[in-house]
């Protein structure tokens, strides 16, 4: 549930191979090992610089590209791993993306590259216009809503060269944004050749899952706020100001794809700091629901991952809470770095701001600083179940007796209406009727919600082994997809295991098949070749026909 991330590049300043000093910090895999021992961030980045500059020919580097370090991560042994992103003859580069792998002493292990192919095109002046491909993306947002009459679409197309879709080629990458009957946002990003002008892919830019205070979903819950003079305002600056505030069921204006905010999140305050009174008679209770999940999410990251914020850069979030009428919906926004939630309709869904939709939500955020999963096929699914993945361990972290953790997502919110008990179910992905069990070559030809199901059957099978079980109060029953019975090794290795394949070797055109090899990467660096955990992390991908 989260808009199009934007990649950024910009030109190489040495001979068209050293690195911008540009990035975000992921913590280290045990941040209070070794701390003191353990290079810094600079210098991370100083020795990845000096790593293009040596094995430029290896990583398909020429001086017509540019390079950007999107995240660092150093472990607690001194391993350093630098991601970039690139550019060509300025354009960002869709799969130019690669992560670099580097010894303690700084020395050069390998890399892991979005493609291997050539970046490089014959000319970057395009022969379809961008007001033609402009229409072209306006065509396929209506087409992709057929039924719907959309008011107020726009789109504004940008220069690209892909290189996720086989050889390199000169595209647009085209933003195509209106609004339904209510007045919800609706969005599309339309990828068009620039030669032929033949559409090469598209995506839904909203991300999708279908989310001291009285909440809805969680009881009463703490909460930090900061107080201006004699009232309390509803922000956390314990977790980088993050804060909550009221749209006011207006929705956002949207002109040649850039969205402006007509909710703007007026701040939440109080004069008692007691919030909320546990209805949704009280615009206030589901503020608390969103920054209790906000909080929980935050802090799930930083003490099991050691990520400081979902950015890894210590800044806050902020929320948009009662957005638009009857809104069936909520999202995560790069281009705000904000939360938006809706009210449900209360007939399929109520408010969307139930615990593991927040963690979910915000985990799009962190997959967009970190590997940046492309939002389609077999990367869309692994973006969507990462989401659900790290969403499912919030809920368990918070340890809520209102909300006990388990494997369905989005059960707080549904309603009688909805016809199902939850969103997803990731101990058996099939019961929703539309989502995949086990990996086949059509996978990746779903909606990236149901293709998801491949990764969170996985996910469930590693940490909670197969047959039925009760987990929070629900019947789970784990099945194999080749009758191999399985013994799981637990949330929390589950969580290690697939936080490390995310932020060290996905990359944005990471599939099932690169999935396992990631995470049997991440499962010989966290517990050793030819661990229990590793062996496990195998046999759980050939329990779902992967590998």
């Amino acid at each position: 549930m989260s808009r199009t991330r934007h990649i950024r590049g910009s030109r190489l300043a040495t001979a068209g191979i050293a690195a911008a000093a540009t990035g975000l910090v992921a913590a280290a895999l045990t941040p209070a090992a070794g701390a003191a021992d353990r290079p810094s961030r600079a210098t991370a980045i100083s020795n990845a610089a000096s790593a293009l500059l040596d094995e430029a020919a290896r990583l398909g580097l020429t001086s017509a590209q540019g390079t950007s370090v999107r995240d660092v991560v150093v472990d607690a042994d001194g391993d350093q791993h630098v991601r970039y992103d690139r550019t060509y003859r300025q354009l960002p580069v869709l799969g130019g993306d690669f992560v670099v792998h580097l010894a303690p002493d700084g020395t050069y292990r390998g890399a892991d590259r979005a493609t291997t192919r050539s970046v490089s095109v014959a000319d970057v002046k395009p022969a379809l216009s961008a007001p033609k491909a402009a229409g072209l993306a306006a065509g396929a947002l209506r087409a992709a809503n057929a039924g719907e009459t959309l008011k107020k679409v726009t789109a504004k197309p940008q220069l690209v060269v892909d290189a996720l879709h086989g050889a390199a080629r000169l595209a647009w990458r085209t933003n195509a944004v209106g609004q339904d009957s209510l007045g919800n946002p609706v969005a599309r990003t339309v990828l068009t050749d620039a030669r032929t002008g033949r559409q090469i892919d598209a995506w839904d830019s909203i991300e999708t899952a279908t989310g001291d205070g009285k909440s809805l979903y969680g009881g009463t819950v703490p909460l930090e706020s900061t107080l201006s003079g004699s009232t309390y305002q509803l922000k956390d600056p314990t977790r980088g100001n993050t804060y909550t505030g009221d749209a006011a069921n207006k929705t956002d204006l949207c002109i040649l794809g850039i969205c402006f905010s007509r909710a703007p999140a007026t701040l939440f305050t109080d004069a008692d700091n007691h919030w909320g009174t546990g209805t949704t008679a009280d615009r206030a209770t589901a503020a608390v629901d969103a920054q209790y999940g906000t909080n929980t999410t935050w802090d799930y990251y930083k003490s099991v991952h050691g990520r400081n914020g979902i950015a890894g850069d210590g800044k806050g979030s902020y929320n948009r809470v009662h957005y638009g009428s009857n809104y069936n919906n909520a999202f995560w926004d790069d281009s705000c770095f904000c939360m938006t939630y809706g009210d449900g309709d209360g007939t399929t869904f109520g408010p969307l701001v139930a615990l593991d939709v927040a963690g979910h939500e915000m985990s799009h955020g962190v997959t967009s600083k970190t590997a940046a999963l492309t939002y389609s096929g077999e990367s869309g699914g692994l973006n969507e179940a990462t989401s659900d993945v790290f969403g499912t361990l919030v809920e368990f972290y918070a340890g809520s007796a209102a909300d006990p953790g388990d494997y369905l997502i989005g059960e707080k919110i549904v309603r009688p209406g909805f016809g199902k008990s939850a969103l997803r179910y990731m101990d058996q992905p099939s019961k929703d009727g539309k989502s995949a069990d086990c990996w086949s070559s059509s996978v990746g030809n779903l909606d990236v919600h149901y293709s998801s199901g491949v990764a969170n059957h996985f996910a469930y099978l590693l940490a909670e082994g197969s047959g039925g079980k009760v987990i929070g109060g629900v019947q789970h029953n784990g099945t194999t997809c080749n009758g191999a019975s399985l013994t799981g090794i637990g949330k929390d290795k589950l969580g290690a295991i697939w936080y490390r394949a995310l932020t060290v070797y996905m990359t944005s055109s990471t599939n099932y098949a690169g999935a396992r090899t990631a995470t049997l990467n991440a499962a010989k660096d966290l517990y050793g070749a030819g661990s229990a955990e590793y062996n496990a992390v195998a046999a759980t991908w050939s329990a779902v026909s992967v590998g």
